[in-house]
């Protein structure tokens, strides 16, 4: 896993940058095809996230073109870090991937280091 930091944009003024431990994807790409493999469905908490896994359905999602509701996976919190797999293209297929990673900041900024000050200077 990896900690790195986020920027959370709360309703004020102020953006304040907290770590988050942020798991590596192809763990997380192991761990959901395990999930589809056994095919049923599970709500729970995988990596220290809210995360969930729906399989396949014969009916088709409401108002929608499609001749079936994929499987899905999904970890993360939108807005902070999240990451998603669906089988839209059928159960033994590849799934599609989705990563909702721009709130992540990374520990450069245009080529420059971010200064990391201890709290107790």
């Amino acid at each position: 896993m990896l900690t790195v930091r986020a920027q959370v944009h709360p309703q004020s003024e102020i953006t304040p940058v907290v770590p988050i431990v942020v798991p590596e994807l192809h763990v997380v790409r192991k761990f959901a095809k395990q999930l589809h493999a056994a095919g049923k469905p599970w709500v729970g908490e995988a990596f220290g996230w809210s995360a969930e896994y729906n399989p396949e359905q014969p009916e088709p999602p409401l108002d929608s073109k499609m001749t079936f509701t994929p499987a899905d996976f999904s970890l993360g919190e939108s807005g902070v870090w999240f990451f998603s797999l669906t089988w839209e293209y059928g159960k033994a297929r590849r799934p599609v991937e989705y990563l909702d990673d721009r709130n992540i900041i990374s520990s450069r900024r245009r080529g420059k280091r971010v200064s990391r000050q201890s709290p107790h200077r």
